[in-house]
């Protein structure tokens, strides 16, 4: 008792003497800075200006190119090829619609649409393409420009009617929007009435006829956005056509574009044969003025619909896409109206009378271009014409001037109105353009119109009638990190990002956030010896807890404060081992699992199991049937109410008249809304990268697991080379995988994991399984995050890569360390991508972001990698010939034969010795390399010229990678380590290519390998220095423990220990726990001067899981010496057998090269050589053939891999912005120190 109590007064007494902190970075990239905020703002308005600038030109130039058309324009006399031109804006979106569906249906799953939907979807197109093709070639050019500008307005006519309609229904009226939406028909009808009044008062021939032909028009036209505004309506022939739409928009969509083109070709095409007799071919087409006006409505009109797009995804919704929008129309008719009238001004300055009247003007602009460029003039001319002709201000007359004014304002008013929900539309950051949109891409005639009315309806009354559900969105993220023999600072990284990521995200805050964090740490091999003692890691492990608390306990509150203590935590006894239960400063949960191996089998993947089944079986799924078992589904019937519809594919399958139907739904919606994020122990990232693999798994249902940008950390050239080999992973491959398909790796070290995909079929079931063939032990133990994503893939579905989400690990900084790192992930990544390969077809099925081509894709890297070693070989041969000029055989000869060499070393040596032969080697290549790279630089400054393959080769890598590098420019000081790494590619490529295929046999981890240690008691003769070295006393029990720290285990050994066989008879006892053997918590008590822990139980409901779980799945294995050399017998196989195929195709390959070199010259080819004046040389350069042709290959797939890397990288600074300017950093804390009045005498009583 006197022992506490001087404990407790020692501890009161530290805090007064001991105020130095170990204090790593806590919020580094929390805030974002000034700049960044100053960015989000400037792309921002740089966004909506471009959406208002795009939008206007393109509106401005088909009015334009309408003017053009009609009879009273003299600037184009060919009216057919005008007409033409109309007809081929009108098309253009369908063509690209056309080719975005195709792109789609190929290189994603599609579904053919019902025949009552193909008919009726048809049907609309037929009248809406009919009707716009009518409207602005035939019809328009008959009006004068001001009409043309508004009546465009007059498509929402139906929109609003449908609206109305919904409004009647009695589950969805809102008196706002019902009053808007009736306003909205009204002041179109009222449009529709003074437009026709206009018609009557025009002295133009015929001009009632074609505004009735006008009016009938947008009546079709505004069929268009029939999909957005009928879907609330209770039709039963609708629904069915709107749920076959949805399964199947690639197909639907081709077929509606092409029926659009054909229609709109028809219309003009006979139109213009009924009009116009053979006048196509003998007037000139003027191709200066109308190629020009095509080519600034096409380029107009695509990137101002692309800059809506991204200005919804940026959350910049209301303010650069719906104001300029809205404003657009008005903008163009004030232009016209101000070109009048500078031109107005202009004539009477040039004729020098001020006062002339606007009838003198009038007369004679038909022949007044005026000053500036010509072709603009006679566009102005026309625009002059047309208003002077057609609104009456030749005789000064105001009445068709008023009638004008108040049907524009009226058409104007009723798209407002009829588009109001816009501005009350609720996005997600990066909210997906089928969400947002109902119909792709724009209408070329109507682009603000259509961009406005396109925007979904039912997306916005769905998400206002379920507002009132806090949780209706819920997440809960579990964050989860392996442990085993991480160091002290390794242990600070991944504690500093949980304490974090609680500061970020305060457990209070959790409803309001819809969102909630809880913490697993799984320490494998934690106890030592009979009595179950923490071992020196675990017992770090703690400390570094402790040690962080503090930290950021002093972040929240003052050391002088009474509140500064520690709380106490929780530990507990568990059939695995242990587990301690902390409460963060901020009140989310950490837990610590201890497992002990003699209870539970250890192992990451097995570590990874067993907190899955324990976050996702048995906290997920129980309580939903205790509460079928209690019979208490009140609570589900009331959330039913406000609950959202789940992704297709995770619909409960159970009627909904079935009583389980409820838990069945609320299952299937928490497990969506379930995230597990994967860590090791010695990951450092941010809240904000948790929070963008977030943002994808929130937004796209489909995505089963999210992975952020991985930097290895470390010193050293072994770490160096990694930071620019990680990096061009990244860059060209994970993000070529993202655009083309999936992505087939998604690390264990920071990967975001949705709950159904884990608990969907095959997948943790599969995971499960124990490795009881030679090749399961390379697939599923060697690289156990590649196989879980290939498991993903195979059920259909998604993983992702977010660039912008930054994690950062520690690497191998040593030779030996990265060798067997590799020697893991080489055959792993073999096994899992031919797995994938091989179910190509069947996985192109199922899961709808791989496609064939894909595939294709990949099989051309896969030969790429398993040729790597004979490419290599080829290419040092190459570097003979090149620097010591030794003839072609004998250059490939000297080439091959260090490999072979090698080769022999491995199938004859251990591993030391392979690695340790291999480093020599690598010394020696690299100064090669240096050589080769040398001297052809020096060849191409001494043959004045670089075009040539090689030289051309090297030039266009250095500049790709310098780009890549400069679209990243937080990591572009990684382009200095790119020269280490193309030196040392004989290494990476062919060395350990060979090492990792020939030790394929050794299973053993590579990396911070367990060491066995010594139970017996200390020699006598070992010195009283090693004694004390090496042995721990404990106050427990007393006990010595002793660790040879030299002790090594040989190759066979190792993958001996992690060959896992099952027990004959389950050794049930070691679950059971007794007082005695429960030393660790003793231990801690002990060892935990500041945190004070309290002994809780388990109930015993979760006893009883736990020890199941062990049971089904977690046994530990018993030792089998027979199955274990039998298993050790079938590796050595499997490596036999893949090396004699994987060395005989590389050997296939260099013979096929070696006799094109004996052929020479005879099959080459001879290019010519250019200087660097661009001048031609007398000589030419012979290239080999089949080396050209591997040249170009390579550099295709490295230009393919570019462009999707500026695709992504452009998503991916989209996300940032819009992350920037919506993710709030919390509420701020003022620091109570900042409350003292360090000038105030008598607040200070020092």
């Amino acid at each position: 008792m006197e022992k506490s109590e001087d404990k407790n007064d020692m501890e009161e007494l530290r805090k007064k003497w001991d105020p130095f902190l170990l204090k790593p970075v806590i919020d580094e990239e929390e805030k974002p800075t000034k700049f960044l905020h100053f960015l989000n703002y400037l792309v921002s308005t740089v966004v909506g200006l471009l959406v208002f600038v795009f939008g206007f030109f393109s509106k401005a130039s088909l009015l334009l190119m309408i003017t053009v058309t009609g009879s009273n324009s003299s600037t184009v006399l060919n009216k057919p090829f005008c007409r033409l031109i109309l007809g081929c804006m009108l098309v253009v979106p369908n063509v690209l619609t056309f080719m975005k569906s195709l792109w789609k249906a190929i290189f994603k799953t599609s579904e053919m649409p019902s025949r009552p939907a193909i008919a009726f979807v048809c049907l609309v197109d037929v009248l809406v393409a009919g009707g716009t093709a009518v409207l602005i070639v035939i019809t328009m050019p008959h009006f004068d420009i001001l009409n043309n500008t508004m009546i465009l307005s007059g498509v929402c006519i139906l929109p609003a009617a449908f609206q109305v309609a919904h409004q009647c229904l009695p589950f969805g009226f809102k008196l706002w929007t019902f009053i808007a939406s009736l306003l909205s028909v009204f002041l179109v009808l009222v449009g529709y009435i003074f437009f026709f009044i206009h018609s009557i008062n025009s002295p133009s021939p015929g001009i009632m006829v074609y505004t009735g032909i006008a009016i009938a028009c947008t009546l079709l036209v505004s069929l268009n956005w029939w999909e957005n505004f009928t879907a609330m309506l209770p039709s039963k022939h609708l629904k069915s056509i709107h749920g076959s739409l949805q399964k199947s928009r690639n197909m639907t969509y081709l077929l509606s574009s092409c029926v659009r083109i054909v229609v709109t070709g028809a219309v003009v095409g006979g139109y213009t044969y009924a009009t116009e007799d053979g006048r196509f071919f003998t007037v000139p087409y003027r191709l200066d003025i109308t190629i020009s006006l095509f080519i600034i409505q096409v380029a107009s009109s695509a990137f101002c619909r692309w800059f809506s797009v991204i200005a919804s995804k940026m959350h910049f919704f209301r303010r650069c896409f719906a104001f300029p929008m809205v404003l657009m129309s008005p903008a163009v008719l004030a232009f016209f109206i101000m070109i009048f009238s500078d031109r107005y001004n202009h004539f009477q300055q040039d004729i020098g009378c001020p006062n002339c009247s606007l009838s003198l003007y009038c007369q004679q602009s038909s022949s007044y271009i005026g000053h500036g460029v010509k072709q603009a003039g006679e566009l102005f001319r026309d625009i002059s014409n047309n208003l002077c002709s057609k609104t009456g201000m030749a005789d000064q007359q105001q009445v068709p001037l008023v009638l004008i004014g108040v049907s524009s304002l009226s058409f104007w008013a009723g798209l407002v109105l009829s588009t109001v929900y816009v501005w009350f539309t609720k996005l997600q950051r990066i909210e997906r353009t089928s969400k947002l949109f109902v119909r792709r891409l724009y209408e070329a005639a109507f682009i603000d119109q259509s961009m406005l009315l396109n925007v979904r309806l039912c997306q916005t009354q769905s998400e206002e009638t379920s507002s009132t559900s806090e949780s209706r969105e819920h997440v809960t993220i579990y964050l989860c990190a392996t442990m085993w023999h991480e160091t002290f600072d390794e242990m600070l990284k991944i504690l500093t990002s949980l304490f974090r990521l609680d500061k970020y995200q305060p457990k209070q805050q959790s409803r309001r956030n819809k969102m909630s964090f809880e913490a697993h740490i799984v320490f494998d091999d934690a106890f030592e010896g009979k009595q179950r003692k923490l071992n020196r890691y675990a017992v770090n492990l703690v400390e570094v807890i402790q040690e962080v608390y503090r930290i950021f306990m002093e972040e929240e509150s003052s050391i002088f404060s009474q509140d500064y203590k520690m709380p106490r935590q929780k530990m507990v006894r568990t059939p695995y081992g242990g587990r301690l239960c902390y409460s963060l400063p901020k009140g989310n949960d950490l837990y610590v699992h201890f497992k002990d191996t003699s209870k539970i089998r250890q192992k990451k993947r097995w570590s990874q199991i067993m907190y899955m089944y324990y976050l996702l079986g048995w906290k997920l799924t129980k309580k939903y049937f205790d509460n079928i078992e209690n019979g208490d589904l009140k609570t589900l019937e009331e959330r039913l109410l406000v609950s959202v519809s789940l992704p297709r594919t995770l619909s409960c399958h159970l009627p909904a008249t079935t009583p389980l139907h409820l838990p069945c739904v609320f299952q299937q919606k928490e497990k969506h809304n379930t995230y597990v994020l994967a860590l090791d122990g010695d990951t450092d990232f941010q809240p904000s990268a948790l929070m963008l693999l977030v943002d994808r798994l929130r937004m796209y249902p489909q995505v089963g697991a999210a992975c952020g940008r991985i930097h290895p950390t470390g010193i050293g050239p072994m770490v160096w080379y990694q930071k620019f080999e990680y990096a061009v992973g990244h860059w060209l491959q994970k993000t070529a995988e993202h655009v083309f398909g999936c992505v087939l790796c998604s690390p264990g070290c920071f990967s975001l994991f949705r709950g159904s995909a884990l608990m969907d079929d095959n997948v943790i079931k599969r995971y499960t399984t124990k490795a009881t063939e030679a090749a399961h032990y390379v697939q599923y133990d060697q690289g156990e995050d590649r196989w879980l994503c290939t498991l993903l893939l195979q059920q259909g579905w998604r993983v992702e890569y977010n660039a912008a989400s930054d994690a950062y690990t520690n690497s191998p900084q040593e030779f030996k360390e990265f060798y067997n790192q590799r020697r893991r992930w080489g055959p792993s990544t073999l096994a899992n991508t031919l797995d994938i390969l091989n179910m190509g077809r069947q996985i192109a099925r199922r899961n709808p972001s791989i496609s064939r081509p894909y595939i294709v894709y990949q099989i051309i890297l896969m030969a790429s990698s398993i040729l790597s070693p004979a490419s290599i070989c080829l290419m040092i041969a190459g570097a003979f010939r090149y620097v010591f000029e030794v003839e072609p055989n004998g250059s490939l000869c000297l080439a091959v034969l260090p490999a072979v060499l090698y080769i022999v070393v491995c199938y004859t040596t251990k591993a030391e010795i392979q690695i340790m032969v291999a480093a020599v080697l690598s010394v020696l290549y690299t100064f090669l390399m240096l050589a080769t790279i040398i001297s052809i630089v020096g060849d191409i400054i001494s043959e004045q010229t670089f075009f040539t393959p090689t030289g051309i080769f090297l030039f266009s890598m250095t500049m790709m990678y310098t780009v890549t590098a400069m679209l990243h420019p937080q990591e572009f000081y990684i382009l200095i380590y790119g020269l280490l790494y193309l030196i040392t590619v004989p290494s990476a490529y062919l060395l350990l290519n060979i090492y990792a295929m020939v030790n394929m046999n050794n299973v053993s981890w590579g990396t911070r390998e367990k060491q066995t240690p010594d139970i017996s008691k200390p020699s006598s003769t070992s010195s009283k220095r090693d004694q004390d070295t090496n042995m721990w006393g404990f106050s427990c029990c007393s006990f010595g423990f002793h660790v040879s720290r030299n002790s090594k285990v040989s190759d066979t050994s190792e993958t001996q220990q992690l060959i896992e066989v099952k027990s004959a008879e389950p050794a049930e006892d070691l679950m059971e726990m007794t007082d005695d053997e429960e030393c660790w918590m003793h231990q801690l008590q002990d060892c935990s001067d500041q945190v004070e822990f309290d002994e809780v139980f388990l109930d015993q409901d979760e006893t009883l899981f736990w020890k199941g779980l062990i049971k089904q799945y977690l046994l530990p294995v018993m030792e089998d010496e027979k199955t274990k050399q039998d298993i050790m017998k079938d590796l050595r196989s499997l490596r036999n057998k893949a090396n004699l195929a994987y060395f005989l195709i590389n050997s296939l390959w260099i013979v096929a090269m070696f006799f094109l070199q004996i052929v020479g010259n005879a099959v080459s080819i001879q290019i010519p050589k250019v200087y660097f004046n661009g001048s031609l040389a007398a000589d030419t350069i012979p290239v080999d053939p089949v080396g050209l042709v591997l040249l170009l290959s390579f550099a295709g797939l490295l230009v393919t891999q570019f462009i999707a890397m500026v695709y992504h990288r452009l998503y991916t600074f989209i996300h940032l912005i819009a992350f920037i300017g919506t993710e709030s950093s919390g509420p701020k804390e003022e620091h109570k120190l900042s409350k003292i009045n360090f000038y105030d005498p008598d607040k200070l009583d020092f």
